[in-house]
């Protein structure tokens, strides 16, 4: 008999889930079957699920398997239809001991119960406790702080996926970064399907900042706090007093941005509008002068002309975006933007994200080029390459310690990293 074998499509948050999953199973006894965790983000995410699961199921003939994630969450039917699939489990059943147990019977119990096993996911109120100590490299650690999501994007299939936004309290978050910090871990990333969110559930409605400036204040011994995708317009003072005076905050913020132009912001029910990211940019780069952003932005969505598209493009500047996440408008099927009248051709929305991928090249090599002579505290992912304060990759030629925080002078770039 063999241990499962997990796949995980998707996001980070996926992926860690993917860790705790590991654990459930193994605590289980389960053996001999094959987990998909799946993305239900865009239709092309689903899509990739199913042609995996195919593959699978051919690379492993007599192994159950078991489908579960975002997609498995929104679409269980749709699995479920799958022969190659022997269980459908929502993104709650995955957390819980109880589902790996019964797995772990074997297939005489599964052939008794029912195929599919996913709840109303908006009934959850609470987070699942965590049931890993971060995961990721042994440099960086990923911590989940948040899950679910309140707002309802007229584009994303996630709520569903999700459900509700849910908080884990700061008391759980401090004690896992201590322990990952007593670990040797030099970096920890907070992480969470809507990070700005976090606290709203909790007594007294704590805001992310206060999360942020207690984690530094209480794990003094944390060399690095990294903040993954936030919405800048739900930045609080908190937040942006840490931007300002933390320097073990890294000077590096990724945007859930989705467009440039007002209209298309309000059509996809977006809570902010062009002026304000922006505005966001150039005072938490006033704040700190070496941030650096990185943005989602959808090309194509309902309704977009040239006209609109360009404010896009030019978002890129007027804000100085460096890492940019491009995704062509993506039609899914219960959300509302999918009974948009004047979809976009599929041809225009593949040339318009091209368009904003170049734009985001240029604005890669200008940030790269702007690093040349300048020294970095660089966090090593592995024994020749790391990454700056700003999340970006630097090659060495002398292997260095994985896991280290290394001092190096920036001595040239290639056409996606730096050398030092």
């Amino acid at each position: 008999m063999t241990a499962p074998k997990f796949t995980t499509l998707g996001c980070r948050l996926n992926a860690y889930e993917t860790e705790a999953m590991k654990e459930l199973s193994q605590q289980a006894g389960l053996e001999n079957a094959v987990v998909v965790n799946t993305c239900a983000v865009t239709a092309e995410a689903v899509r990739k699920a199913r042609q995996e699961i195919r593959k699978l199921r051919r690379d492993n003939p007599d192994a159950p398997i078991i489908v579960t994630g975002c997609a498995a969450q929104t679409e269980p039917e749709t699995f479920a239809a799958m022969e190659e699939v022997t269980r459908v489990i929502g993104n709650t059943e995955k957390m819980q001991p109880q589902t790996w147990q019964d797995i772990a019977k074997g297939p005489d119990f599964i052939g008794t119960t029912e195929k599919v096993q996913v709840d109303d996911i908006m009934s959850v109120t609470e987070t699942a406790g965590h049931l890993i100590d971060g995961f990721g490299t042994r440099s960086r650690a990923y911590v989940q702080v948040q899950n679910g999501c309140d707002h309802r994007c007229t584009f994303c299939i996630i709520p569903y996926g999700r459900g509700n936004s849910r908080s884990v309290p700061a008391g759980v978050v401090i004690d896992q970064i201590k322990r990952l910090v007593d670990k040797g871990y030099n970096e920890v990333v907070l992480t969470g399907v809507d990070l700005t969110s976090w606290g709203a559930d909790l007594p007294a409605q704590p805001r992310l900042g206060d999360l942020v400036m207690r984690i530094l204040k209480l794990v003094p011994d944390l060399p690095r706090l990294r903040i993954s995708s936030i919405d800048s317009i739900e930045a609080d003072e908190n937040l942006m007093q840490a931007i300002a005076t933390e320097q073990r905050l890294m000077p590096h913020l990724h945007l859930s941005l989705q467009h440039g132009d007002d209209l298309i912001l309000k059509r996809m029910a977006r809570r902010h509008l062009r002026d304000d990211a922006i505005a966001f940019c150039e005072e938490a780069r006033s704040l700190r002068p070496e941030m650096t952003f990185g943005a989602d932005i959808i090309a194509g969505f309902p309704t977009e002309t040239e006209s609109h598209f360009e404010n896009s493009l030019r978002l890129v500047t007027d804000c100085n975006l460096t890492w940019l996440h491009v995704f062509p408008y993506s039609k899914r099927v219960g959300t509302p933007a999918a009974k948009i009248p004047n979809q976009v051709n599929g041809n225009v929305i593949k040339e318009r994200a091209a368009r904003l991928r170049a734009v985001g090249d240029v604005q890669v090599n200008r940030h790269l080029a702007a690093q040349l002579g300048k020294t970095h505290q660089i966090l090593m992912e592995n024994p020749h390459m790391g990454r700056t304060e700003q999340f970006t990759e630097v090659s060495f030629a002398k292997a260095r310690t994985e896991g280290s925080i290394v001092s190096a002078v920036i001595t040239g770039s290639s056409a996606t990293q730096l050398t030092a």
